[in-house]
């Protein structure tokens, strides 16, 4: 249980919370919302102990077990799935202590290791922290690839495994979907919803707080108000609130004139003077009910084209990816080694690619993370020549493209309208300072320079100068990675009263099922239309991942625009499943086998005089753990290949 008492905290010379009293109790999933800067993090640090209270006090059992994603990542030699483990730091060093204990041959030592990895579970801990990776997007492949190999956004999902391998009684998740594709997000919902604990998270994705949270608490203003129900359920609750809040109002302000008039008219005359003293007094006790303050609406927009072709853009049996003399670095899609062929030869991700793109289409890209979409939209940019087959655009199309790096690229030091000028030498400041304005940066703000803007503000200018540059396109690779909720509902509703075409990638549901009436599924080399909705994808993604194969059912339909799918080698899939049988039988006989030994070094008697029998027990321990390993990369391996076929 988690217990805020009048507290009040600053960061600064800010006053972020006052007056905070709320209790939190065990097995509650709260999301925790409020615009950027309302003290949502800095509330998380509090409770993990990193902030002191200025007024008031925090309360949490002293043997509560909290969980955090770390903000940073060290360069590590560790494999993937050893930085994962250590999540559990406990199971961590029985594993290193059993280790070694076997290495100097000390059979008392291995025996003591034996018994406290059976009592933390940890003899499947290899396979739980493989399902984490697994699940966050990580091949089998790169299980074992030093950490110091994965570029920054795959460091976070590191840091994410690690801290759902972590016991814990309390987790707290700071924007967890930020570096998820929609595949992950799906993923960890579903993990979340069974995660036995308190959940406390901050997520500007309104889709993934309504399917987790059973609470949501509200920071606005300096208060905290706490929520029964998910996010659209708080909606409607801070709508009645309010409104409640305003006929409250009203109906004080419509009393508080009728005393005074009363006052007014009747104080000086003596036969009246009882009656007007009541009312003074009756006066002075009302309660002071406040008007609602209308919370400004953020509207953005993307101005009309100047002109609008009706067919923009073709891709036609386009192969798509990178020239072996052109050195890439996407860590958006990258994996350490994922995309690398031949040396010297071109790595092709997607094949035979068809895509068309005409006037007022809306098309989502839905697919995991490395599977080829930011290098689908690159093609389309023509940031990426085609390996073979042909890119076709209309002379009249003009492209508006937000990456996800499109944020860090800002120049340090300049300011909004430094940015501008560079696109418009020849404007006016005021014109500038207009448009601008309209963008939220208006009077002095947009003379300050970027480096003390916060990344919403940051993606906000970077989406404002693609919008002055009048688009009939615009290719969109994750732009509400930044974006709070408010500004998240604008961008949704710019997009919808766009008279162009849009292509966006994109992890929140609420924004890509109000913008998008199409997508396309870009995974395993392939650009195929999906046939249905975001809750259809969903469905057929659970399905993939609960079964070794996809049935005809939930396959989806390619349309015209995308090349038909390769044809299945039916042969060859059947040896998939037969493998794949073999594969699991022999895994079940590991585990048996294994549990078996583990029994057995945990008997004193083994140790007793020749130690041969308990050194031979150890060995065989190491090496059915050294071939499940292997066998679970295969079974992975095979179990992705049977779902794309």
């Amino acid at each position: 249980m988690l217990s805020l008492r009048n507290f009040a905290l600053r960061r600064g010379p800010n006053l972020l919370l006052s007056g905070v009293d709320i209790t939190i109790y065990d097995g509650w999933r709260v999301g925790v919302i409020g615009r950027n800067g309302c003290g949502k993090s800095s509330l998380f640090a509090a409770i993990r102990g990193e902030l002191d209270a200025d007024v008031g006090g925090l309360d949490l059992p002293a043997k509560m077990r909290l969980a955090s994603v770390a903000q940073e990542t060290p360069s590590l030699p560790d494999p993937a799935l050893e930085f994962v483990i250590g999540g559990d730091a406990a199971l961590a060093a029985a594993i290193k202590a059993e280790a070694d204990a076997c290495a100097r041959e000390d059979w008392q030592a291995v025996a003591e290791a034996h018994h406290q990895l059976e009592a933390l579970n940890g003899y499947d801990a290899e396979a739980r922290a493989g399902r984490l990776l697994h699940g966050l997007g990580f091949p089998a492949a790169t299980h074992r690839r030093p950490v110091a190999e994965f570029s920054g956004g795959w460091r976070v999902r590191l840091n994410l495994a690690r801290a759902l391998m972590t016991p814990s009684d309390m987790l707290l998740l700071d924007e967890p979907t930020n570096h998820l594709d929609l595949d992950a997000v799906l993923w960890l919902e579903q993990w979340l919803l069974k995660y036995p604990g308190t959940l406390l998270l901050i997520s500007h994705d309104r889709e993934f707080l309504d399917g987790i949270s059973t609470h949501t608490l509200h920071l606005h203003e300096g208060r905290a108000k706490l929520y029964t129900g998910d996010y659209t359920a708080f909606e409607r609750q801070r709508a009645e609130h309010l409104r409640q809040q305003q006929i409250a109002f009203e109906k004080e302000q419509a009393e508080r004139e009728h005393l005074q008039k009363f006052i007014d008219r009747f104080r000086a005359q003596a036969t009246k003077a009882t009656q007007a003293q009541s009312r003074i007094k009756r006066l002075a006790k009302l309660a002071g009910t406040e008007a609602v303050r209308a919370e400004r609406a953020l509207h953005i927009n993307f101005q009309v084209p100047a002109r609008l072709p009706f067919s923009l853009l073709r891709l036609n049996e386009v192969d798509a990816g990178y020239r072996a003399s052109a050195r890439h670095d996407d860590p958006a899609e990258e994996l350490p080694d994922a995309r690398d062929g031949a040396a010297g030869s071109d790595a092709v991700i997607l094949h035979q690619v068809g895509f068309g793109l005409e006037a007022g289409d809306r098309v989502g890209l839905l697919g995991p993370n490395g599977a080829g979409k930011s290098t689908l939209v690159k093609t389309l940019v023509g940031a990426l020549a085609p390996l073979s087959g042909e890119r076709m655009i209309h002379n009249d199309t003009r492209i508006g493209y937000f990456a996800q790096h499109t944020v860090e690229s800002l120049d340090a030091g300049r300011s909004p309208i430094d940015h501008l000028r560079d696109l418009a030498p020849d404007a006016s400041t005021q014109d500038m300072r207009n448009f601008l304005g309209r963008w939220y940066f208006a009077g002095d703000r947009a003379f300050e320079s970027v480096d003390g803007f916060s990344g919403g503000e940051r993606a906000r200018l970077a989406l404002a100068l693609i919008a002055w540059r009048k688009p009939n396109v615009l290719l969109l690779d994750e732009p509400t990675n930044h974006l709070d909720l408010d500004m998240r509902e604008a961008l949704a509703e710019a997009l919808s009263d766009f008279d162009g075409a849009i292509v966006l990638v994109s992890h929140d549901r609420h924004l890509i099922g109000l913008v998008c009436d199409r997508y396309i599924r870009v995974a395993d080399g392939c650009v195929d239309a999906f046939d249905g909705d975001l809750d259809d994808y969903a469905t057929w993604l659970r399905s993939r991942n609960n079964r070794p194969m996809e049935t005809e059912s939930n396959k989806p339909t390619a349309k015209a625009v995308a090349p038909a799918a390769r044809p299945v080698d039916d042969k060859a899939t059947r040896r998939q499943r037969s493998r794949l049988q073999q594969v699991e039988a022999r895994l079940a006989q590991i585990d048996a086998g294994s549990a078996e030994i583990a029994t057995q070094l945990t008997d004193p008697a083994i140790y007793r005089g020749d130690s041969a029998q308990a050194a031979r027990l150890a060995q065989q321990q190491r090496l059915l753990s050294t071939e499940r390993e292997a066998l679970e990369a295969e079974w992975l391996g095979l179990y992705d290949a049977l779902a794309a076929s």
